[in-house]
């Protein structure tokens, strides 16, 4: 009696799964370009990662979450203007419209890899997991860059 119980539970389990199976996460749906991280100088233990992801579906989706085995945490982060300071805070998804793109850039959207657990030198490539709303993710590689904002001064920092 108890194999026709079990058959059927390994039955129906198989019917609950195979949906999933077919259904496309939206990672399937996102592109990468232009993956970095930008380079920092020895003893800085923050840095940011810019990068486009371009969204060929149909169907809108978020970035809600990145994390990196190079940095103990990984935020997504976005700059805002509080009374004429430029400020870095934490947000809890990035959209990517369908059809569309959004662009990770210095200044705007970005993703911070605070906690950096060595040095990041330049071509050295950081390994940036990327997890969408449905939870489907995609592993990326993104060199390390000197990348520069135009019209930054450094002020001696």
């Amino acid at each position: 009696m108890a194999r026709p119980a079990l058959s059927i539970a390994v039955f129906v389990a198989t019917l609950v799964g195979v949906p999933a199976l077919w259904a496309a996460g939206a990672a399937d749906s996102i592109q990468v370009s232009d993956p970095s991280v930008r380079a920092v100088p020895p003893g800085q233990d923050q840095t940011g990662a810019y990068l486009t992801l371009h969204n060929t579906g149909k169907q809108h989706h978020a970035l809600v979450k990145a994390a990196s085995p190079m940095a103990r945490i990984t935020e997504l982060h976005t700059v805002v203007d509080e009374g004429g300071m430029k400020k870095m805070r934490p947000v809890p998804k990035m959209d990517v419209p369908a059809g569309g793109a959004t662009k990770l850039q210095p200044g705007g959207l970005h993703i911070m890899l605070i906690g950096l657990k060595q040095p990041l030198r330049e071509g050295v490539n950081v390994p940036i997991t990327l997890t969408f709303e449905d939870g489907s993710h995609k592993d990326i590689s993104a060199p390390v860059r000197a990348i520069t904002v135009p019209g930054a001064l450094m002020h001696g920092h």
